[in-house]
């Protein structure tokens, strides 16, 4: 076995987000989100449910919070519910809703754990939608005063701030294929609403900065490092144009002040925009979006293995990287690949020089429930996060400024269209009872906090447990 140790002030954290656990969705004067709306369309869940009571969180979150001081984490990683501070969008704050986010973050730092607030996890109030949604640059500025009221009034507590979770998935996922809320199958207003989440994190840091004098303000990515399937020119080509529109879309403004012009070329002989130029791009946009920041979260799951679509299979070189086999993959069907989380954070480190990174959600779906005993032996969890940790740690050693890390998830919660289908969390939820059982892989991590450090065998390929 060999050791992977951590910093000394290495932050070990819990990520959650708002629509996922709180619950209360009508309560306290909260408004409508996208995806209050979206669970109700037929077959947009698969089990047909919604965030309505989920875990609760909104009543039972000292308890909560009691779990944490158990698993010993420093940081807890929480959004704001948009709709609950703004329940039309724009106006006057609601008090309730405010309320609410003073107790939690007063709680958390009684408990000696440290608020990281997300501003935006895909939890647009509806009526913004209904008025154009983030295909409308008037959302900008609708993002920006909510940013200003939230942080006006937590602002002398919360020192670490993150404008949006993961836009390519609002973008992408919720305007582009129709798979999120809202639902919407348009890539012209796919590749909008990513300009204007963009824009909008840009305005708002100055923003957070003024309210909370010592901020620390970054955004949150979901990152994906693509490998050729076989080192033919048609597969490692494949694996850059999925690189750009996944990766260097987000990254390039962010941290070059440019779209990347490969992307851009490609999107438009794929018709995916409606002109040779980026129309919705204003003068100054650019520059606003790549304002500095003091730290990138990147959220990593998986790779991605890319087999060109322009060559037949049988025309181009055999694979060198193979199909994942079940016994390789999540139950989400993610392959399982930790060194993927090294690669990708020395990436970033080496391409664009952030100041400070996060590992802002990394987790694995595993359905283990409890025995008999009430025991949750979640065995591939565990070998999951060891072997990811270990490459957190690789990263460290080989230069990447890795500040910290965030398992996802505390709970087991609403996985969006899965429903509660699918467990992330090291903690059990029995939904019906709402009762919290302790998973091992929660111990595990308890103990990795504990020691600051992690043992792995020379062998770091997973397989699943029979």
């Amino acid at each position: 076995m060999t050791r992977k140790s951590f910093p000394s002030n290495f932050v070990w954290g819990v990520a959650t987000s708002a629509y996922q656990i709180e619950g209360a969705t009508t309560e306290g004067g909260r408004g409508e989100s996208v995806w209050d709306r979206f669970a109700k369309v037929p077959g947009a869940v698969s089990d047909g449910t919604d965030g309505s009571v989920a875990c609760d969180h909104f009543h039972g979150f000292r308890g909560d919070i009691a779990v944490m001081q158990e698993i010993g984490v420093h940081a807890y990683r929480f959004s704001i519910a948009w709709p609950r501070i703004l329940p039309t969008g724009r106006g006057r704050a609601n008090e309730a809703g405010l309320d609410f986010y003073d107790k939690l973050v007063d709680a958390l730092l009684e408990a000696k754990i440290r608020p990281f607030v997300t501003l935006n996890h895909w939890d647009l109030p509806q009526a913004l939608d209904d008025a154009g949604g983030w295909g409308d640059r008037a959302t900008v500025s609708a993002f920006v005063e909510y940013a200003d009221a939230v942080s006006r009034r937590l602002g002398d507590r919360v020192r670490d701030w993150t404008t949006h979770n993961e836009p390519w998935c609002i973008a992408h996922l919720g305007h582009h294929t129709g798979e999120h809320a809202p639902g919407r199958k348009n890539p012209h207003e796919a590749l909008r609403a990513a300009h204007h989440l963009l824009l909008s994190h840009g305005l708002a840091v100055p923003v957070l900065r003024a309210n909370s004098k010592s901020a620390d303000v970054g955004i949150v990515l979901n990152l994906v490092p693509s490998y050729p399937a076989s080192p033919s020119a048609a597969d490692v080509e494949a694996a850059h144009r999925f690189d750009g529109w996944f990766n260097r879309w987000y990254l390039d403004p962010l941290y070059r002040g440019t779209y990347p012009e490969d992307v851009i070329a490609a999107r438009v002989a794929a018709g995916d925009l409606e002109g040779p130029e980026l129309s919705f791009v204003h003068e100054g946009d650019l520059a606003a979006i790549a304002t500095p920041t003091d730290y990138l979260g990147i959220n990593y799951y998986s790779r991605a293995i890319i087999r060109s679509e322009s060559v037949a299979e049988a025309d181009n070189l055999p694979r060198t990287i193979a199909v994942p086999t079940r016994e390789q993959q999540t139950d989400m069907g993610w392959e399982i690949y930790p060194d993927g989380l090294r690669a990708i954070l020395t990436r970033v480190h080496r391409d664009y020089q952030p100041k400070r990174l996060y590992v802002t959600e990394n987790g694995a779906a595993f359905s283990t429930s409890p025995d008999a005993s009430g025991r949750i032996a979640d065995v591939d969890r565990v070998d999951y996060v060891r072997h990811h940790l270990a490459g957190v740690s690789d990263a460290i050693t080989e230069g990447a400024p890795v500040a910290g890390y965030f398992l996802w998830s505390l709970l087991d919660n609403f996985e969006w269209q899965f429903g509660y289908s699918k467990r992330f969390g090291v903690v059990w939820v029995d939904y019906p009872t709402q009762q919290r059982l302790l998973k091992d892989s929660a111990l595990y991590y308890r103990d990795a906090i504990a020691k600051s450090s992690v043992e792995v065998g020379a062998d770091p390929v997973h397989a699943r447990a029979s």
